[in-house]
């Protein structure tokens, strides 16, 4: 048996989350238009090399700061269900049920929220989730703080090799399938390195190393 760990956002989904669960916040009135745009910018900002991710998550989480968990949770589903569910990749949907068939262990990877993370390996019957999770205090409410290491960058790496070492399988049998150059730390360390739909920097470092470059597709426009 191996590991088959998947990133989520523009990995598994053609979309960033994200950036739709900005857009959808604002939309519903949850956050204001100077909030929506702040976080607009902070995204925009690591995706252009300007700021660490970690460093936006940190702050995205320390915004939580008295929040209410079953509200957030509740919030999540109902985004997931309308704006995400729709948008798995058919190519990604068919690389699962291949690692499935194989006998690996099936594992997602992802700087997502496990507000979200659970959803997608509910609906994709995935074995485990390695993503960031919120402290909550005893009344329910979100502390600011994560809980744990952050799921992003090297802090993948050590999910990812916590996750082996409890499984009994050494990196070398693990896959990762990514889009982000941020996930660099994981490429490097597993034996199946495959880059899906990469950007710009992962592109090249793929064309570098020979490591194997994949197009899963998009899903159907709904009707």
């Amino acid at each position: 048996m191996g590991i088959a760990f998947f990133d989520l956002d523009k990995t598994l989904l053609a979309v960033n989350s994200a950036s739709l669960w900005v857009r959808d916040e604002f939309a519903r009135g949850h956050i204001t238009r100077l909030q929506a745009l702040g976080a607009s910018a902070w995204i925009a900002r690591y995706h252009l090399g300007f700021v660490p991710m970690k460093e936006a998550l940190l702050r995205a989480i320390s915004f939580l700061q008295g929040t209410s968990e079953a509200l957030l949770r509740e919030r999540t589903t109902r985004f997931y269900e309308t704006r995400v569910r729709s948008q798995f990749r058919p190519g990604a949907l068919r690389a699962l049920e291949e690692h499935r068939s194989a006998g690996d262990r099936l594992v997602l990877l992802t700087s997502s929220s496990g507000y979200m993370s659970e959803l997608v390996a509910r609906d994709l019957r995935l074995a485990e989730v390695l993503c960031n999770r919120f402290e909550v205090d005893a009344q329910g409410l979100h502390t600011g703080r994560p809980l744990g290491e952050v799921c992003f960058g090297e802090g993948k790496r050590v999910h990812a090799e916590a996750c082996a070492s409890r499984a009994g399988v050494a990196l070398a049998d693990c896959s990762f399938y990514t889009d982000s150059y941020s996930d660099l730390p994981v490429m490097e360390v597993v034996g199946n390195p495959v880059a899906v739909h990469p950007d710009r920097r992962l592109r090249r470092e793929a064309a570098r190393r020979g490591w194997r470059v994949v197009d899963w597709g998009a899903p159907a426009p709904p009707r």
